[in-house]
This record gives structure tokens, sequence and C-alpha cells, in this order.
């Protein structure tokens, strides 16, 4: 359990260094379709918040799931949340307990372990899309991505991936020789060849 909550926060700081470049055009288009850079670090910041209140116990209430713009300091705003959801996630009994994630299921508490899986996979995808939106690259480790690949293999590709607010889109079939990065993008729909 502890190694999940290392894979995790290793994942997040590699966002956190991504999202430190941000100095302006939040409206930059990303992968996410509709989003623009500024929506995305918006929607991280909140879920990073979310997170760290169903670690706590408190994920239940949806108010805590809402965006959280960072339009002011993205930079400061985004660690900020960050740096909330890690430390919520290294107290001691968070990963043993049940998680709300009400986005998810409106009822079901989730292990804490299968909750930091959500997360770990979130934070690889949506710093692929941070990055991808600022022209550059993001680096994680291989047994982060081995992680978030597991994960990504679990999550079911069905019909509930077409609906409104859906977290994925339909899988896409990776390329021929894909890495571990490139299977974790087509699991969740991404395309790795998108371009700004």
């Amino acid at each position: 359990m502890t190694g999940l909550v290392d894979l995790d926060r290793r994942a997040v700081e590699a966002g956190v260094q991504l999202v430190a470049a941000v100095t302006g055009d939040l409206a930059r288009p990303t992968p996410c379709a509709g989003w623009t850079l500024g929506r995305l670090l918006a929607h991280m910041a909140g879920q990073h918040r979310g997170f760290a209140a169903a670690a706590r116990g408190g994920g239940a209430d949806l108010a805590v799931w809402a965006d959280l713009p960072v339009d002011g300091d993205p930079a400061q705003g985004y660690a900020k949340a960050a740096a909330e959801a890690l430390t919520a996630f290294a107290e001691p009994g968070a990963p043993e307990r049940r998680w709300a994630l009400p986005e998810v299921h409106p009822t079901f508490g989730f292990p804490g372990t299968t909750a930091l899986g959500f997360h770990l996979l979130d934070y690889v995808v949506h710093g692929w899309d941070v990055a991808e939106s600022l022209g550059t690259a993001v680096e994680f480790d291989d047994e982060v991505l081995g992680a978030a690949l597991a994960v990504a293999e679990r999550v079911p590709d069905g019909p509930e991936r077409l609906a409104p607010g859906a977290a994925f889109r339909p899988a896409l079939p990776a390329p021929g020789a894909a890495g571990p990065l490139e299977r974790i993008l087509a699991a969740t729909g991404r395309s790795p060849a998108w371009r700004a």
C-alpha cells in the first residue's frame, strides 16, 4: 500500500513540474475535447481536492469535487492542490479506508488502494494532456507506467464511455510497437498522435 502511495506521488510530482512552466495562455487546446488548458488545470486541481477529502472520509459531498480554477497563479494554485492530495494519501490508515468517489459511483465506497489506482491513472493521463498542450514531453518512470497501465487495462470499455462527463472515451487500438504510455493513452481513448 505504501508502494502505491509512492507511485502516485511520483506521477503527481511529474505533473506539478509541468504546470510550473505554465505562465499564461490558459486558452491553449488540450487533448481533452473542448477543454482549454485552464479548464483542464481547474479540473485536475479540483480532483486533487476531492480525492484528498475522500482519503479523509469526506468525499461523498459532490461539492468537494468541483473544479478549482487556478487562473491567478497556475503553478502555485495547482501545486497547493496537489500537495493537499499527497498529504492526505500519506496519512496513517488512508489507503486502508473506504473512499467515497461519487463521480464514479454515487453510494459505493471504494477500497483506498483502488481509489489511489484511479488517481494514479488520472494523473499519468492528465500529465500527458498538459505536456501535449504545452508542446513538451512528460516522463514517468517504468514503475509508475506499469502500475497505471494495470489500472487502465481494468477500466471497463463499454457504452458508458460515450456518456456526457465520462472520464474516458472508448479505447483506441494501440500502435503495434506501443510502449506503456502509448498503451495507457489508447486504453483511455486518447490518440498518442494528438498535437495542438
